[in-house]
């Protein structure tokens, strides 16, 4: 029952996260439409370096991916001995 309900934790804190950052796009659309307005120059070199930035940044993300799952990983490892006594 404890590993059912961890599961749907860890599925109902992502579903957060995901609705965190679809919340988040209109309001960037936003701030580019007044920066649009306001300063157009600035808005066009904003929109060719997003792109370019993110792709800068991606693999810090991917190694970030990666470390949490080791850390997950060695956690559950440490923690292994306690579900085990707790379950018997």
């Amino acid at each position: 029952m404890e590993l059912g309900s961890a599961i749907c934790r860890k599925i109902f804190s992502n579903s957060r996260a995901v609705l965190r950052e679809v919340g988040d796009e209109p309001m960037k659309l936003l701030i580019f439409c007044v920066l649009l307005v306001v300063c157009w120059p600035v808005a066009l070199v904003a929109l060719v370096l997003y792109p370019l930035v993110w792709l800068v940044l991606l693999p810090f993300r991917i190694v970030g991916i990666a470390v949490g799952g080791a850390l997950e990983l060695v956690g559950a490892l440490i923690s292994l001995p306690a579900r085990v006594l707790r379950a018997i």
